[in-house]
């Protein structure tokens, strides 16, 4: 069962086995920002804690990111995460958002950033005011998917070097995996982890992940799941 727990008195966090969602209340509006992987009353869940109308922003398309989708008609996303989203049949029309665009829930602008390679549209979003950066799965200390189809580390590290160019605009990182919160620094030691894998540095070993062979390169700040 989802438990909500409140981070102060315009956020939470809903923990999904292993998974978690946020609810991001302005004061006009409120943002679901994904909707897990087993909880399908996400948004029964959000309308309990806020009265503010509700609107969805999916960091990715994975399955364990859209279980409550269906309670929505159409839901904020990168227009590069549609094939995947469909894929895990994603209902709903998407709104495409991309690179600097700014959605404001009321005094709380939430800041678009581009961070393709975990899954091709993969989007960070900068929540300005309150100085955190939610980045979905790319940041996190847990197992990090690099495997199959729509992964690229490739893009990954670019991105991971893009939202360098953030530093400084946040004090605090929102993943959907893993420790809650990160800190900024797991940007650059990820960073540093996916360039000894793309460059053959780092040893990987054989595992299976969700009855698939992959090789699990294990860091300090993290892991990468990777094709062998």
């Amino acid at each position: 069962m989802a438990n909500a727990i409140q981070i102060n008195e315009t956020t939470w966090r809903i923990e999904d086995r292993g998974v978690r969602f946020l609810l991001l209340c302005g004061t006009k509006k409120a943002a679901l920002v994904d909707t897990g992987m087993t909880t399908k009353n996400a948004r029964e869940i959000a309308e309990d804690l806020t009265e503010l109308p509700i609107i969805l922003i999916n960091t990715h398309g994975d399955p364990d990111h859209i279980a409550g989708n269906g309670a929505f008609d159409k839901v904020y996303m990168s227009p590069e995460e549609e094939d995947n989203y469909r894929a895990n049949n994603g209902k709903g029309k998407i709104l495409p958002v991309v690179e600097g665009d700014v959605i404001d829930l009321g005094d709380r602008p939430l800041r678009i950033i581009d961070i393709p390679g975990h899954t091709p549209g993969s989007i960070a979003i900068l929540d300005e005011k309150n100085r955190v950066l939610i980045a979905g799965d790319t940041i996190q200390n847990g197992h990090i998917f690099m495997f199959g189809k729509y992964r690229n580390l490739g893009l990954y590290i670019m991105s991971l070097m893009h939202l360098r160019e953030y530093d400084g605009t946040y004090d605090e990182i929102y993943s959907m995996h893993g420790d809650f919160p990160q800190k900024p620094e797991a940007v650059q030691q990820l960073l540093d982890a996916a360039k000894q894998v793309q460059n053959g540095k780092a040893e990987g070993r054989k595992v299976s992940a969700f009855g698939i062979d992959a090789l699990l390169y294990q860091f300090p700040c993290g892991g990468f799941l990777c094709d062998l």
